[in-house]
């Protein structure tokens, strides 16, 4: 009987493992180049990402083990879940991926699904808007470091942010007709039910603050190394994809596409490297021409973060092997949120022009040549308020609900 070599499933085996091949075979052609980005992406995680993510990682396993998260959820369902279809407990994960960056929101919502917390349609909603760029890389590394215009990091911010929320709001359609988890009533207050929430979550975790605080950095350490393999892997695939000139003929087919949209040519570099690493192509496009509009720069550069870079998927795709999370779902809310994201900044750097009306937000970005300790601490004091902040809306919510209870009763 004769074997056919081309069939579907020989083919997913073929193509990595030709890729695997050309990049080694490369990387020993021009192994100054490899090198080069391979120093390149490990100054970007050691400098950028490991002081942004560090005490976002310890802080959330921390609040994980001692069951804050679990209290939070119960204080902050009757929002999350009329809005985004999620358990209370996504607030958590919101705030942690909207304010430290990816891949947090997607870790965090994999541990949801393995404590059996959400539903897998759930999970896969919460990680797909909850996976955003940090403040201080959009504004301090990108606005102030790479593009030299601090006026635009709030716009870049404001873009990047509104247009993650929407597409939540958009993914709540998503699975619509799925079975969710049935919320837990008592005859408790929600004030009540929150504190008996985390003590349970406590006690079925059993650990002793020393083992949590343990586990906590352990695991913290172990997937800021794999977040920094792939920034590292990506930044040399890149490099190499540019001397061997795919990147060039990759350029040619995207502008036959966005030429006609009015794209400047000489972003289209940019685009192709930020399709793979995400600091990569933000810094191609501080480099293009000052005779290419800032308008088509800000926008190229929201719709590159907002894709977060195929470096960022593999990422994702890593951190949800070990659950039944899908990658799909996220790769559709990027190209949405990519979209999203170049459309809100086109509103307001026009009809809301936030770059020449909030000039006074300049002074207060982060600027970027902060150290490694500026940026951790920087970093751990927002991890701090935004936990303080998630608590604060929880007893608010709280206490309205409990007025209006009283004054329906009336």
């Amino acid at each position: 009987m004769k074997t056919n070599f081309l069939t579907k499933e020989r083919m997913r085996a073929y193509l990595p493992a030709a890729l695997a091949v050309g990049i080694t075979v490369s990387m020993v052609f021009f192994p100054e180049e490899a090198f080069g980005a391979a120093v390149k992406g490990l100054e970007i995680w050691w400098h950028v990402v490991f002081p942004a993510l560090l005490p976002f990682f310890i802080g959330s396993e921390l609040l994980m083990g001692l069951g804050v998260v679990h209290g939070l959820g119960v204080l902050l369902e009757p929002l999350m879940r009329p809005l985004f279809r999620v358990p209370g407990e996504g607030s958590f994960v919101m705030a942690m991926g909207l304010a430290s960056g990816y891949p947090i929101g997607a870790i965090l919502s994999a541990r949801l699904r393995r404590d059996g917390i959400c539903t897998k349609t759930e999970g896969e909603r919460l990680m797909s808007f909850t996976n955003t760029a940090d403040p201080l890389f959009m504004s301090g590394a990108v606005a102030v470091g790479m593009l030299g215009l601090p006026q635009v990091g709030f716009t870049i911010m404001a873009a990047h942010y509104l247009s993650s929320i929407t597409t939540g709001l958009f993914l709540r359609f998503y699975g619509k007709n799925e079975p969710q988890l049935p919320e837990k009533r008592t005859r408790d207050s929600i004030l009540g039910r929150a504190v008996n929430a985390l003590y349970t979550a406590r006690q079925n975790d059993g650990r002793n603050f020393g083992e949590l605080m343990g586990d906590a950095i352990r695991n913290s350490i172990n997937s800021l190394l794999l977040v920094g393999g792939f920034i590292i892997l990506f930044s040399v695939i890149i490099r190499l994809f540019t001397v061997l000139g795919l990147v060039d003929i990759l350029g040619m087919a995207a502008m036959k596409i966005l030429g006609p949209l009015g794209l400047d040519s000489s972003l289209v570099p940019a685009i192709i490297s930020g399709i793979f690493e995400v600091d990569l192509g933000c810094e191609l496009v501080s480099k293009a021409p000052a005779i290419v509009p800032l308008s088509q720069k800000i926008m190229t550069t929201s719709a590159i973060i907002a894709w977060s870079g195929i470096s960022v998927h593999g990422q994702v795709a890593s951190v949800i092997s070990d659950t039944d999370l899908k990658i799909t779902p996220f790769i559709f809310a990027r190209i949405l949120h990519a979209v999203l994201a170049a459309a809100f900044t086109w509103l307001l750097m026009g009809p809301f022009s936030a770059v020449t009306s909030l000039p006074v937000f300049a002074a207060f970005l982060p600027q970027s040549n902060l150290t490694f300790l500026q940026r951790t601490v920087q970093m751990s004091r927002l991890f701090i308020f935004v936990s303080m902040g998630l608590l604060a809306l929880g007893l608010v919510i709280n206490l309205s609900r409990s007025v209006r209870v009283a004054v329906f009763r009336r």
